[in-house]
C-alpha cells in the first residue's frame, strides 16, 4: 500500500510539473488554485485509501454452519474448529458469540475476512455467512396499537 502511495505521488508530481509549463499555469494565482486543488485531492485519496484498508480488515461476526459433531460436545467441537482457523484456543475463545445446538449445528463469531476465508476451509464447515440484523418496520402515522 506505501508503493502504490508512493507511486500515485510521483505521478502527481509528474503531472504538476507538466502543468507548471503550460500556459494556463502562467497566472501566479491560477497556479495556486491549481495547486491547492491538487493537494486538496490528494489528501482526500489517501484518507479514502487509507479507511478502505481498514475496512476490509474489520472484524465482523458471521455465522458458521458446521456438521454436527457425533463424539464431543458441540461447543468444544466449535471451539476446536474455530483454533484451528484462528491458531490459538484464547483467539477462539475471544472471538466465539454463541454456539447454537439445538435447530442447527453451529456458531456465531466475530471474524475478519481473512479468517472467514481460513475458517472456510476447515473440516466440517458448511457454510460461513455474515450475520444480520432486521430491523421491524413501524407503522407510519396513527396506525398500529396503543397501549393504555
Amino acid at each position: 500500500r506505501i508503493t502504490h502511495t508512493f507511486v500515485f505521488c510521483l505521478k502527481i508530481s509528474h503531472i504538476i510539473s507538466k502543468l507548471n509549463k503550460m500556459q494556463t499555469f502562467a497566472h501566479p494565482g491560477r497556479r495556486v488554485f491549481y495547486l491547492n486543488l491538487i493537494i486538496v485531492s490528494l489528501l482526500s485519496l489517501i484518507v479514502m485509501a487509507a479507511s478502505t484498508g481498514e475496512a476490509t480488515s474489520e472484524a465482523k461476526v458471521h455465522i458458521i454452519y458446521t456438521e454436527k459433531p457425533t463424539d464431543e460436545e458441540p461447543k468444544d467441537y466449535h471451539l476446536r474448529t474455530l483454533s484451528s482457523a484462528l491458531g490459538s484456543e484464547e483467539a477462539a475463545k475471544d472471538a466465539l458469540i454463541y454456539s447454537y445446538k439445538e435447530a442447527a449445528s453451529g456458531f456465531s463469531a466475530k471474524l475478519t475476512p481473512e479468517q472467514v476465508e481460513e475458517i472456510s476451509k476447515q473440516p466440517g464447515v458448511i457454510q460461513v455467512v455474515p450475520s444480520q440484523t432486521y430491523q421491524l418496520h413501524k407503522p407510519v402515522g396513527g396506525g398500529g396499537f396503543k397501549l393504555t
